[in-house]
């Protein structure tokens, strides 16, 4: 009796590129998801690429609006589209300022086509809803071919960091913890946090992808603060050029801060609400505090009688990031703490 197996095909992802990432140069377009709806029944969204080739060197995939409510990164990665001449560039980048484009448009962290958050959508689904499709297209065919991902979040509209900051997976190895030290002090934002993998993330996707990747986390709050921005620009010209990806004169001589290395450890390092009502912090962000010490006061004007609900942090650590908005629901995040490590 004979048996007979069956290969299993993977469906080609419907996404296509207006531009060839092969051609040498500085070129600009969009990635089409199609899109059939009432309106355009041959439509495709377009989510804007550009890719600045020459050369031999490192391929280097730049991404913002991963969620469309954080505006730091699509000013900064559309900034560097226009800067950057092809003449500089040894190697390849890959510029992405709006990776989850239909979220962006609506300045939504989650798409408005299919609630999709697409750093929770990683490895994506070549058939699945748009944002799956997106999480599919970057992790199988651009990061597939990159070195490096840079991924450029901020707090966006709930959430606001302290000052700029990188996240990066742990090391698995002594080899890998220089290589990533040595990407982040390049980088030279002032803090650096270290956490596990998720693999939803898109970091983890790059790390599935055999590329190294660093996270920006670059305040936030919905707003824009020049400053942070212009240190952001900075700390990644100079990362670009300390991996040799970039020459000339936008390359600055150093990076903006000397970098200090954290750890987020986790459910520890978190405070929620666990009740509806109005949040009124009791610290402020940069604050060092202990295990039980009082972090928040959730009120409730509704009811005027009814004493306030005081939230307490877990463990002891440094705020580096807080809400925003002061109405607030079971289950929103408050705060979140880091604790310094030895580099």
């Amino acid at each position: 009796m004979s048996s007979i197996t069956h290969a299993v095909i993977t469906p080609a992802n419907p996404i296509r590129s207006e531009i060839d990432l092969d051609a040498p140069g500085k070129h600009t377009g969009y990635l089409r998801l199609p899109h059939s709806v009432h309106r355009s029944a041959y439509g495709w969204l377009p989510i804007p690429l550009a890719s600045i080739r020459n050369g031999a060197g490192p391929v280097v995939l730049i991404m913002a609006g991963n969620h469309g409510d954080e505006y730091e990164g699509q000013i900064l990665v559309s900034t560097l589209i226009r800067e950057i001449d092809a003449a500089h560039v040894s190697g390849q980048l890959i510029l992405l300022p709006q990776a989850n484009a239909p979220a962006a448009e609506a300045g939504l962290r989650t798409s408005p086509l299919d609630d999709g958050n697409l750093n929770r959508a990683f490895p994506g689904d070549p058939q699945g809803s748009p944002t799956q499709m997106i999480a599919h297209y970057i992790e199988h065919t651009l990061l597939a071919r990159a070195d490096y991902l840079i991924d450029l979040h901020s707090g966006g509209s709930s959430l606001l960091y302290r000052g700029n900051n990188m996240l990066a997976i742990d090391p698995r190895d002594d080899d890998e913890k220089q290589r990533l030290h040595h990407a982040l002090r390049a980088f030279g934002l002032p803090n650096a946090f270290l956490h596990a993998e998720n693999p939803v993330h898109a970091a983890t996707a790059a790390r599935r992808q055999r590329a190294l990747s660093i996270t920006a986390e670059l305040g936030g709050g919905g707003t824009v603060d020049a400053t942070l921005l212009r240190e952001a620009r900075h700390g990644l010209l100079h990362f670009l050029g300390a991996i040799r990806a970039l020459s000339g004169p936008l390359v600055p001589n150093a990076p903006p801060a000397e970098t200090r290395l954290l750890r987020v450890a986790g459910a520890r390092h978190y405070v929620y609400a666990y009740d509806h009502g109005l949040f009124e912090p009791l610290v402020e962000l940069g604050a060092k505090v202990v295990a039980g010490q009082p972090a928040a006061r959730i009120h409730f004007p509704d009811t005027p009688l009814k004493e306030p609900v005081t939230c307490y942090f877990q463990s002891a650590g440094e705020v580096v990031c807080k809400r925003v908005p002061a109405l607030v629901r079971r289950g929103d995040c408050l705060f979140h703490l880091a604790e310094e490590v030895a580099g």
